[in-house]
């Protein structure tokens, strides 16, 4: 669908009342021009299929025709830092070795055995070499073969026989890919226009404090959605709207992989009564926001913030957030807008990417398949400034992971702080989402025009792949 045509009356609805736009202009400082440009596009609005999200065959097509062809976020660097440390990362039946070679270079080998196909890792860790457990078979660090035992028996394999096949690999802003297809666009071009956008923000010089997932019995598309509007925050966050303006939220389209939504914080709901103290408005954020630099900090130095005479609680929290950020970070954050520290600004990059803009510190998520069409591993990561000072020396060691067991909520991970309770709050809709979509009688999903653009704009990229020719 091209976009909207305004001379033929089209206009997309909008909540009444303070649009974002209107929000960002009574802040104390302005953000950057393009978090306030309404780069918003009219996509259509016909219904979705419901097979879609559990058909076999849908799921074998996205497989084979989309997950090879797309850079995938594979790993961060602080990941594997070292040479010869490496990363196992698995997707819709693939599986990767990313190893960090003694240039600092990263490449991603398959992680198959050339002899008798047992993978060769299951695990991350560091290796001079990957020897398979059922026979011996190794190889180096830089996929080249180093030993067959009884070689005698195998004169007919040569060692550029036996040299681990690879994939494509590119590296911005503290963010591994791998693209299963050699030939495709940049890792630029395919993140365009996010590059622009997170030169301000930096996440080369973020490191990962806190990395939780956990298997859903729910396809990954309906997972990833969930967290592409802010649509549903009213019914199923109700704990969030003193300080959230959900229906308030923006939605973009930027680019053929890139879309955002952008939500404010710190104004009240909507859905609720408005004109009520700005001192209340503040509390209840202390108490229910999930991204607070002292959530991830291990001194807690919790804020304790009063709402100056005549100000609103945006004004305070952002006064507040400048000050803490700058004494934990190092820098000057004078000039940074109320809305890169307070609201949730939530990228999402085709297939399963999706990093949150601004300075506080930063969520990121990732759905992949685990391991079909019914089921799919969810991941939270977040990723804190490395203060000022220590910048520039080795680069550190990320976290690990912290895989949740099948009867263990995500409140249950105590590094996520409050924002382990929000995520359960969605686990239901999910699964209960993926097995109505089984039975519904008209087999359709019919998305809003413009709170679920991103949902739309998502199937119209994956559409693009699916039916793409060759």
């Amino acid at each position: 669908m091209a976009d909207f045509d305004a001379s033929e009356g089209f206009r997309p609805a909008r909540c009444p009342g303070k649009s974002w736009e209107d929000i960002l202009r009574e802040d104390d400082v302005a953000p950057p021009a393009f978090v306030a440009e309404d780069r918003y596009r009219y996509l259509g609005s016909e219904a979705i299929d419901a097979a879609r999200y559990y058909d076999p065959a849908f799921f074998r097509a996205e497989q084979e025709k989309m997950w090879p062809n797309v850079w995938q976020f594979a790993a961060r660097e602080e990941d594997l830092p070292e040479p010869g440390d490496y990363v196992t990362y698995e997707n819709a039946g693939r599986s990767f070795l990313l190893v960090r070679q003694d240039d600092d270079s990263i490449r991603a080998f398959h992680n198959v055995c050339l002899h008798r196909g047992r993978k060769l890792k299951t695990d991350s860790g560091s290796a001079d070499q990957f020897v398979c457990p059922f026979h011996g078979f190794a190889w180096n660090t830089d996929g080249s073969l180093r030993g067959i035992p009884c070689r005698w028996d195998f004169g007919h394999l040569s060692d550029e026989k036996l040299q681990l096949p690879e994939a494509s690999v590119a590296r911005w802003g503290g963010y591994v890919f791998l693209r299963e297809n050699p030939e495709g666009p940049s890792i630029e071009e395919f993140l365009a226009p996010l590059p622009e956008f997170f030169k301000r923000w930096k996440h080369e010089d973020c490191v990962t404090v806190a990395w939780v997932g956990k298997v859903v019995k729910a396809n990954w598309k309906i997972t990833m959605e969930a967290f592409m509007e802010s649509y549903h925050a009213f019914v199923t966050h109700p704990q969030l709207m003193p300080f959230t303006g959900d229906a308030n939220a923006a939605y973009h389209v930027l680019g053929r992989h890139v879309n955002v939504n952008y939500t404010p914080f710190g104004v009240i709901s909507p859905h609720l009564e408005q004109g009520l103290p700005e001192q209340w408005i503040v509390d209840e954020f202390v108490k229910y926001n999930g991204r607070s630099a002292d959530n991830y900090d291990p001194e807690k130095d919790h804020y304790a913030i009063a709402v100056p005479e005549g100000a609103s609680a945006r004004q305070a929290l952002g006064a507040r957030m400048r000050e803490v950020s700058a004494r934990q970070f190092g820098g000057d954050y004078a000039d940074v807008s109320e809305s890169e520290l307070l609201d949730a600004l939530v990228y999402n990059v085709f297939p399963n990417f999706a990093p949150w803009g601004g300075f506080m510190p930063n969520i990121v998520y990732r759905w992949r398949p685990w391991p079909d069409q019914d089921h799919c591993l969810m991941e939270v990561r977040v990723v804190a400034r490395i203060p000022e000072d220590q910048r520039g020396g080795k680069r550190p060691h990320g976290v690990p992971f912290h895989l949740l067991a099948e009867h263990e909520t995500w409140a249950d991970a105590p590094e996520l702080g409050v924002l382990g309770g929000v995520v359960d709050q969605d686990m239901t809709n999910m699964e209960l989402t993926h097995e109505g979509l089984k039975v519904s009688k008209n087999q359709k999903v019919e998305l809003g025009d413009y709170q679920e653009v991103r949902i739309r704009h998502f199937h119209q990229t994956l559409d693009s792949y699916l039916n793409a020719k060759g």
